[in-house]
Parts: C-alpha cells; sequence; structure tokens
C-alpha cells in the first residue's frame, strides 16, 4: 500500500489512536446490542444534560449466511482502517495551518521531510500490511473524513504527475484513490455507515464528524425503501 503511505508521510505529523466509551452497552450477541445512558442510577431527560444524541438501532437482519459473512468481514476491515482516516483528518487541518506560517520554501522542505521520517518509522509498517480491500475502504473513508478524494490530496500534496502514477498504480491493484464515498448510493458503503455508527455508540470507535452531511436515519429509511 505505498500509493496510500504517501498521503500519510504529509498529512500525520503526529498521533495516537484514541478510544472513549461513549455508552454503556450490553452485547446480546454478535449482531444485537442494547444501548444504556446509567446515570447515577436515574433517569435524566435529554435536554438537561449534554450529550450527544444516540441513534435507536435496529437489530441486524440478514438474507443470507454468506450475507451475514460478508458483513462481519466487512466490519472487520472497516473498524481497522476508520482509524487512519480519522487521523488524517485530524492532522491535514494541523498540518495546512503550520505550513501557512512557514514561508520560507527551505523551511517547508525541511518541515515535511521530519514528517515523513517521522511517518515511516511509526506508520509504514502498518499501512503496508493492509489487503486490498482493506486499502480501498481506507480511500473512501478519507473521503467520508476530509471531503476529498485520496488522489486530490496527493495532487495537493505531491503534485498532479504523482497523483496520476499513484492512482496508475494503484490501479494495478484494483484500488482507485479517485474513489468517493457514497452511502446514498453504493450499498458497500450504507453498510460502512452502519458499522461506524454501532461502532461508534458501542465505544469500539471514537466517533469524528464527517466532512459532508450524512443523516443515518435518512439514509436507513432510504436503503430499506429502496429494497421494497
Amino acid at each position: 500500500m505505498k500509493h496510500l503511505l504517501y498521503i500519510f508521510l504529509f498529512i500525520i505529523p503526529t498521533g495516537v489512536f484514541a478510544q472513549d466509551t461513549i455508552s454503556y452497552n450490553e452485547v446480546k450477541s454478535d449482531t444485537s446490542e442494547v444501548y444504556y445512558y446509567i446515570i447515577e442510577g436515574d433517569t435524566i431527560p435529554r435536554e438537561f444534560i449534554d450529550l450527544d444524541e444516540v441513534v435507536l438501532l435496529n437489530k441486524l437482519q440478514f438474507n443470507s449466511k454468506e450475507d451475514r459473512r460478508r458483513y462481519l468481514i466487512l466490519r472487520r476491515k472497516t473498524r481497522k482502517v476508520y482509524p487512519f482516516a480519522k487521523l488524517a483528518s485530524e492532522r491535514l487541518t494541523v498540518m495546512t495551518e503550520r505550513l501557512n506560517t512557514i514561508e520560507s520554501k527551505r523551511l517547508k522542505r525541511k518541515y515535511t521531510k521530519r514528517i515523513q521520517k517521522y511517518i515511516e518509522e511509526e506508520f509504514s509498517e502498518e499501512l503496508k500490511k493492509l489487503t486490498r480491500t482493506e486499502g480501498q475502504i481506507l480511500v473512501k473513508l478519507i473521503h467520508r473524513q476530509t471531503g476529498r478524494t485520496a488522489f486530490d490530496l496527493v495532487k495537493e500534496l505531491r503534485t498532479g504527475w504523482r497523483a496520476f502514477w499513484y492512482n496508475t498504480t494503484a490501479s494495478m491493484f484494483d484500488i482507485s484513490l479517485k474513489e468517493e464515498y457514497k452511502p446514498y448510493e453504493v450499498k458497500e458503503d450504507y453498510l460502512i455507515e452502519d458499522i461506524l455508527e454501532r461502532s461508534f455508540q458501542s465505544g469500539l470507535l471514537q466517533r469524528q464528524k464527517p466532512a459532508f452531511n450524512i443523516d443515518y436515519l435518512e439514509l436507513t429509511s432510504h436503503w430499506n425503501n429502496s429494497v421494497k
């Protein structure tokens, strides 16, 4: 996944994967969870406390064992790569702000080289271990979190010529750096969004708002109606 590594060489100056539980959850089965907020044993109306909105999730239903198996595989891969996309979004803003304060081209090159060394030491081995499907999911999630495709990020940070060749190389491995996240149009992207929402609520992943609006309830209704 060398082509994906170059994105991180320039947009992640520092980083630690963090997780914090936002709710107490009781796991009833592999794909069925019930969520509670417990505050010293009392029930407190939502409007009196400052909490993020919690979406009530329906129990997952599958048409076949094969559908369930594919969903579980997609869930494992999504949970694995999401922290990279989240980190990319967080650090892209920091890096841009930092570079804007540096006037000297020489110092800018020095700064980016320092970042590159750090990322090569800390993240390159992890990114290289990604499978093709994990790499493609990561590309989609980068678009979800930054609002820009991986191709555009490479183009902005490395020049368009390099972006062209990275995308060409990626295509050889069935990965497109131009891939966008379209949960309203692509069924797999909707399933990824479902996985993310369930993972956020269970505390397995730390929630980060996407770069564009995604209404989970509206999205779910859209797909439920589309199969009728």
